[in-house]
């Protein structure tokens, strides 16, 4: 019995230890000896004991790596603490439901049979269950093997094929070693090594190039709000004038951005402040962006983002002002599944701002003094093919706005930063964050942080950003062509298994 334990409790170990190799840790090489260890694990059992040993791997990554959500569910949830761990252990029970399909696959394809099925299959494998993860309930694609590598040699794979592409081939690398230490044909090392740097050479590619003639001043106002205070009467005109002090005081910037729900109120409660702030803006040529809170008709309300001061869409209006909307909602706190018996189970079913509707998957860049931008609200910014479908021609910029003081001093903000940059590494183009806490920063078009504030200080980040020319491939064909590939592998894996029972069919006959 003990024997039979010993490899899904040390799959549970390898799988919390992947965690080291993501922000803020950044241990990249975990992200290759992970799974390395995981094949080796699987090697040789039944697909029932593949199962339990790829959901153990997956108990261990996300009980470690996902943490940080029980922070907001525990301090925001108003349950006891027994019902918010236990909710935490649902949540991490299902995500590991995807690992467990993995180690299911990989057995019955039998992941080290050849090198076809080493290099190609079992990384085609790894990214049906990943892509099942990321749609499945409106989709969770959070700890992609990918993200691991933002500052590994393997980053420069992004541009090509995303950060889906990086994990493929971070699986590639590991099921060749798993192989090959399978059948200790050592004299193949050189098959792994030489995939990792032929690689590694995808970062002298260069897809677009820095436009400096139409760089702009921009100042990030991170408020520091604290979310327990944040919707009291009392405290909302105190926060409007935090705000507009700072935006004062930056009014030579070209733009002004505050972060999601920076407004502590229903846009149409304070349409007369946007109005003055508009006029405020237009008077010293700069533009002002800010997330807030609109309603719509009767009960229909949404998260969204508008811009005032130097836009092409004229002075503030309210039934008529540009916005985007954010689209993909976060399950519990924006929106409850389920609502009509969720609801009045407990308290953290009924969150305050649980009811937003979502907008259109495809809407216009918003403009802010000349300079277009696709918009990711706070959790959209791991939707990599959502905001390419949303990429335009003119697109200057990617902006995420979000509010992480749900999440505490927890490590979710800082994998939240790290995710931004691989957006702007696929994209090449600069991502503008600007949070409520932290983490607040600009990278380059290469996912370079090049301006940063500390965690939970209010303060001002003025940087300039510079917008490029071109388009990575990423942009021009989105995941589209790895998905024909992954679909490829799979139906050369499946053809033998369908030749031989068409076979046994005809000869039945």
């Amino acid at each position: 019995m003990t024997h039979r334990l010993t490899r899904p409790l040390a799959a549970a170990f390898v799988g919390a230890s992947t965690t080291l190799s993501f922000a803020p840790f950044d241990l990249w090489p975990m992200a290759l000896i992970s799974p390395l260890l995981l094949l080796l694990l699987l090697n040789g059992q039944s697909w029932r004991a593949a199962t339990l040993t790829g959901y153990l791997w997956g108990l261990g990554l996300f009980a470690t790596g996902i943490s940080w959500v029980h922070v907001s569910i525990d301090n925001f949830g108003g349950m006891p603490k027994a019902a918010s761990l236990l909710l935490m252990i649902l949540l991490v029970g299902y995500l590991a439901i995807y690992s467990a399909l993995f180690g299911a696959l990989y057995s019955r394809f039998k992941g080290n049979h050849n090198w076809f099925a080493a290099l190609l299959v079992t990384p085609a494998l790894w990214l049906v269950c990943d892509w099942l993860r990321g749609w499945a309930l409106t989709g969770f694609p959070w700890l992609l093997l990918g993200y691991s590598q933002i500052d590994s040699p393997l980053a420069g794979l992004a541009p090509i094929g995303g950060v889906d592409f990086i994990s493929m081939l971070v699986m590639s690398i590991a099921s060749s070693l798993a192989m090959i230490t399978v059948r200790r044909q050592w004299k193949q090392l050189w098959i792994p090594f030489g995939l990792f740097a032929l690689c590694s050479l995808s970062h002298f590619l260069h897809w677009v190039t820095p436009d400096n003639s139409r760089a702009q001043t921009v100042a990030l106002i991170q408020g520091n709000v604290q979310q327990e205070t944040k919707w009291l009467p009392s405290q909302r005109w105190p926060t409007l004038m935090m705000y507009m002090d700072h935006t004062r005081q930056n009014w030579d910037a070209d733009i002004i951005i505050w972060p999601e729900a920076a407004i502590p109120a229903f846009e149409y409660q304070v349409d007369y402040f946007m109005s003055n702030l508009d006029k405020a803006a237009r008077m010293n040529d700069s533009a002002v962006i800010t997330g807030v809170l609109t309603q719509k008709d009767h009960r229909v309300y949404y998260n969204s983002v508008t811009t005032l001061g130097i836009t092409p869409s004229g002075e503030y209006d309210y039934q008529h002002q540009p916005r985007y909307y954010k689209h993909h909602l976060l399950p519990f706190g924006e929106f409850v599944p389920l609502e009509k018996w969720l609801r009045p189970l407990a308290p953290f079913f009924n969150l305050p701002m649980s009811s937003f509707h979502s907008g259109a998957y495809i809407q216009d860049n918003i403009v802010a003094h000349g300079m277009h931008m696709v918009v990711a609200l706070c959790y959209e910014i791991i939707f990599g093919q959502q905001l390419r479908d949303n990429v335009t021609d003119e697109t200057d910029y990617i902006l995420t706005l979000s509010n992480d003081a749900w999440f505490g001093d927890s490590i979710g903000p800082l994998q939240h930063m790290a995710i931004a940059r691989m957006r702007a590494l696929e994209f090449g183009m600069p991502v503008i964050r600007a949070t409520n806490n932290g983490v607040t920063a600009i990278t380059d078009y290469q996912g370079n942080i090049t301006a940063e504030l500390p965690q939970f200080k209010e303060a001002v980040l003025r940087g300039t950003v510079v917008p490029t020319n071109g388009k990575t491939p990423y942009v021009l064909f989105g995941g589209l062509p790895l998905k024909m590939l992954v679909l490829v592998i799979v139906l050369s894996a499946l053809f033998p298994t369908l030749r031989d029972r068409v076979k046994r069919v005809k000869e039945k006959r």
